[in-house]
C-alpha cells in the first residue's frame, strides 16, 4: 500500500500546524496532490494560504506536521533548496532582475560554465529549447524589463520547468492575464499535466478554479473546511465553506446614478513610447467607468496619462469645463485625483513602514501642527482607515508586508480616502484579493459614486466589468475601440472590439 500512495500522491502535507504567540494561523492541515492534476487552493486573504506556502518552502518552521514529496519527508530550509527538490513558486508579484535579459534571469544563481567563464551559448540554445517545448515566442536576449506582467510570468513558468520541477506553486496567476493570456497559461498547464507535472493553483477566480483545477482545497481561519474533486462540488459551496455563509450575489446592486460630465479627453496623445493615439472618452459625475481591452492595449497607459505619470503630445483633458495638463501626480492630486496602481508592490505602498505611514503618507498635511506632524491625528486616521476597511491586522504599527494581499489593498485604498478624491483611477483594484474583499470593494466603489465621486477602473475580469460598472470603454492597440453601455454590453461585442486594431 506504501507504495501505492508514492505513485498517487506527488505532494503530501499532514498535520500541518503553525502559530505566531497566540495565533494559530495553521491547524492540523491535511492535503495531498494526486501526481499530473491542479489542485485549486482557495480562502480569504489571512485564511492561512501563504503560511502553508511559506512553510513547505521552508521561509517559515513549522511548528508541527509533516510533508512528503514522491512518498518522502522533506524539511525545506529555503525556498532554493525546494526548487533544487522539484518544488517551484510563481509568485504573484514577480521577483525579476528587471535590469537583466530573459536569460539571465532563466539562469540566475546556476549560470552555464566553461572552464570558469560562463557559457552564454548553452545558455541561449537551452533558453529557446525550453520556450519551443511550451510553445513560447522569447528572445532570450531581450531585457525582462520590456515585457509585460504577463511575459514575465510566463518566463516564471519556464524557468520553473527548466529546474524539472514536480509541482508548481501557480499564486494568483491570471490577476494580471486577459482572457486570451489566460487561455494560453491553461493550454500550457495542460500540457505539463500530461508530462506528470503537477500544481497548485492559488486563486479567487470562481470561473476559473471550475475550468483549470481537479480538486479543490478552501482554508478558513487556518483550517480546511472544504476539500473534494471539482465535479462533486458547486460555487454555493465554495463561498460557504471559504466566508461560513452563502453569498446572494457576486456584485452588490448598482445604485449609483451618473451626472453631468466631469472630465472630457479629446484627441489625446502620448510623446513617448508606447503611444496613446487618438484617446477619446468622457466621464461622467457619480459614475463608474470601465476600461477593458487586452493585455498591451494601453489600459495603465491611459491612467498613467491622466495622473499626470506621462507626457501629452497633443489632445484635450478638460476637468469641471476648464483645460487642464497634469505634468506630475502632485498636479493631479491638487485637483482631487487619486490613483490606485496595478503593482502595489512597487507603486502602491511602502513594503517595510507601518499601516499607519502607508495610510497617512499621501495626506501629511492634514495631520501637521505647524511644522510638526501629530501622531495622535495619524493614528486615529489610521484606526478609522482600518475599522472602515476591516483591515485584518493586529494593530496599525503592524508594516504592511506582514499582510496578506487582500489587506494591503485596502490599505492602499485607505490612504487616497483619507483624500476625499473626487475622480478615483483604479487600476485592477481587486487583483489577487478574495471573493468577500472584493465584494467590499465593489460596495466601496458604489457608496463613492453615490457620494458624486468619479471612477474610471481598468479589469482584465470580464464579469467584474459586466457586473460594477455603468459604461465600458474598450482599448485597442493604444486606440480607444469603442464605447458600451454596460447594461446591454456582451461579451461578444467587448471582445470584438478588443480585436479591433490588432
Amino acid at each position: 500500500m506504501a507504495d501505492e500512495k508514492k505513485s498517487d500522491y506527488i505532494l503530501e502535507i499532514v498535520h500541518l500546524s503553525k502559530s505566531f504567540g497566540k495565533n494559530q494561523v495553521l491547524k492540523e492541515v491535511n492535503v495531498r496532490i494526486k501526481r499530473g492534476t491542479v489542485m485549486g487552493l482557495m480562502g480569504e486573504n489571512g485564511a492561512g494560504k501563504s503560511t502553508m506556502m511559506k512553510c513547505l518552502f521552508g521561509m517559515y518552521a513549522r511548528d508541527t506536521g509533516t510533508i512528503r514529496l514522491d512518498g518522502k519527508a522533506v524539511d525545506f530550509k529555503s525556498s532554493r533548496e525546494a526548487l533544487e527538490n522539484g518544488v517551484a513558486m510563481v509568485h504573484q508579484e514577480l521577483n525579476q532582475c528587471l535590469n537583466r535579459t530573459i536569460q539571465d534571469n532563466m539562469f540566475l544563481g546556476r549560470y552555464y560554465t566553461s572552464y570558469g567563464v560562463i557559457n552564454e551559448k548553452s545558455m541561449y540554445k537551452k533558453c529557446l529549447e525550453m520556450f519551443h517545448r511550451l510553445d513560447m515566442n522569447f528572445n532570450p536576449k531581450t531585457p525582462i524589463a520590456s515585457l509585460s506582467v504577463s511575459q514575465r510570468q510566463m518566463v516564471e513558468i519556464a524557468k520553473a520547468v527548466s529546474y524539472n520541477a514536480k509541482v508548481i506553486v501557480l499564486d494568483e496567476p491570471t490577476s494580471s492575464l486577459s482572457e486570451v493570456e489566460t487561455k494560453k497559461l491553461f493550454k500550457i498547464i495542460r500540457s505539463l499535466k500530461k508530462q506528470g507535472i503537477s500544481f497548485v493553483f492559488i486563486s479567487h477566480k470562481m470561473n476559473e478554479i471550475f475550468e483549470i483545477c481537479d480538486n479543490i482545497v478552501v482554508l478558513r481561519d487556518g483550517e480546511v473546511t472544504l476539500d473534494k474533486p471539482i465535479p462533486d462540488t458547486n460555487l454555493d459551496e465554495i463561498v460557504q465553506a471559504m466566508i461560513g455563509r452563502s453569498l446572494s450575489s457576486r456584485f452588490p446592486p448598482l445604485t449609483n446614478k451618473p451626472g453631468d460630465v466631469v472630465l472630457s479627453v479629446t484627441a489625446l496623445e502620448t510623446k513617448y513610447r508606447p503611444h496613446l493615439t487618438d484617446i477619446d472618452f468622457n466621464l461622467r459625475k457619480g459614475e463608474i467607468l470601465g476600461i477593458y481591452g487586452l493585455v498591451g492595449a494601453g489600459r495603465s497607459e491611459l491612467l498613467e496619462c491622466l495622473f499626470g505619470c506621462r507626457t501629452v503630445s497633443q489632445g484635450a483633458i478638460r476637468y469641471k469645463g476648464k483645460r487642464v495638463l497634469f505634468t506630475s501626480p502632485q498636479e493631479a492630486m491638487k485637483h482631487n485625483f487619486a490613483f490606485v496602481t496595478e503593482e502595489r508592490k512597487v507603486s502602491g505602498m511602502f513594503p517595510n513602514a507601518s499601516l499607519t505611514f502607508n495610510t497617512c503618507i499621501t495626506n501629511l498635511n492634514k495631520y501637521k501642527a505647524k511644522f510638526a506632524l501629530v501622531n495622535s491625528k495619524m493614528n486615529k486616521a489610521t484606526d478609522r482607515q482600518i475599522k472602515q476597511m476591516h483591515v485584518k491586522c493586529n494593530n496599525r504599527d503592524d508594516k504592511i508586508m506582514a499582510l496578506s494581499g487582500g489587506n494591503q489593498q485596502k490599505v492602499i485604498v485607505a490612504k487616497w480616502l483619507e483624500r476625499s478624491p473626487d475622480v478615483f483611477l483604479m487600476d485592477e483594484p481587486t487583483r489577487g484579493i478574495d471573493i468577500m474583499a472584493k465584494y467590499q470593494i465593489y460596495q466601496l466603489m458604489i457608496d463613492l459614486a453615490k457620494q458624486g465621486k468619479s471612477i474610471i477602473m481598468v479589469s482584465s475580469e470580464m464579469p467584474e466589468i459586466l457586473g460594477v460598472t455603468n459604461r465600458i470603454v474598450v482599448m485597442s492597440n493604444y486606440h480607444i475601440a469603442g464605447e458600451l453601455e454596460t447594461k446591454t454590453a456582451t461579451q461578444e461585442q467587448i471582445m470584438r472590439l478588443c480585436a479591433k486594431y490588432l
